[in-house]
């Protein structure tokens, strides 16, 4: 059964027996091939306790493609980190080796931010 009313909060119902309600479903982007992604990838220590993690802005694509890029950076650099909101962040101060792993994989217009 679906159980979708969270989806219906606020929705005023008509009284068409054939009414069908739509819900917007969140719409994923087609991920763009690797050379025309444009990547930044930046060090932040804002909230977060003091602490340093590498970022990684700027990916067009699925969530999917998304978690396997930052998997694929986070055991290249043996460190911990997650992937949310269509961010990859890497735990710790790996920028340079990010960077690197990044245009040696073909994302060549990636870029270091600030």
């Amino acid at each position: 059964m679906n159980n979708d009313w969270k989806d219906r909060l606020n929705v005023v119902y008509s009284t068409n027996p054939d009414f069908k309600f739509e819900t917007r479903e969140k719409e994923e982007r087609a991920t763009l091939p690797p050379q025309q992604q444009k990547l930044r990838v930046s060090l932040d220590r804002k909230n977060r306790g003091g602490k340093t993690v590498t970022l990684v802005t700027g990916f067009i694509g699925t969530e999917d493609d998304l978690k396997t890029l930052g998997k694929l950076l986070k055991s290249s650099c043996g460190v911990g980190g997650t992937v949310k909101d269509g961010e990859i962040i890497i735990q710790g101060d790996f920028k340079q080796r990010v960077l690197d792993l990044l245009m040696a994989k073909g994302y060549t217009q990636t870029k270091p931010k600030g």
